[in-house]
């Protein structure tokens, strides 16, 4: 179910990014991302879905309607049905407006090398950051200029 979240203040000025989409089918991990993405005014509204397929059809229905799609899109990679590597496989795919507009960040606790390897060689994924993602992290992310969306 893709759950929007809205945040205060009702003006979006204060906020780096107008819209980013979160996709992890842990509940817990859709919280903490929401939390912070809030509380330091990353983003004025959030995207949470609970698996790739959600992400792929709300990306998809809204391919025509920039203000729509996220300016990040956090990926887990491990998921039940579509995993983080089939999602991207996918998004490739996608109209050029979504491609674009968007920026993927691997947002995993994945340890394996194999999926570190996989995501340094993929040119859709801009950054790998582990779980939980917190202050630190998105003070990060943020620097590195790597997300050139703004609101």
């Amino acid at each position: 179910m893709i759950k929007p979240v809205s945040v205060m203040p009702e003006s979006t000025q204060e906020y780096k990014f107008d819209k980013v989409m979160v996709i992890d089918d842990s509940d817990s991990d859709l919280y903490v991302a929401e939390h912070y993405l809030k509380k330091y005014f990353v983003a004025a509204n959030v995207i949470s879905v609970e698996s790739a397929t959600e992400g792929l059809n709300y990306l998809i229905q809204n391919a025509n309607l920039v203000e729509q799609l996220p300016s990040i899109i956090f990926l887990d990679i491990r998921m039940p049905v579509m995993d983080g590597f089939e999602f991207l496989n996918k998004y490739e795919k996608l109209p050029s407006s979504v491609l674009e507009h968007c920026t993927v960040i691997m947002l995993s606790s994945s340890a394996d090398p194999r999926d570190r390897e996989r995501i340094k060689n993929n040119s859709l994924v801009k950054k790998f950051i582990n779980k939980p993602l917190n202050q630190e992290k998105l003070q990060e992310l943020l620097l590195s200029n790597i997300i050139t969306t703004k609101v």
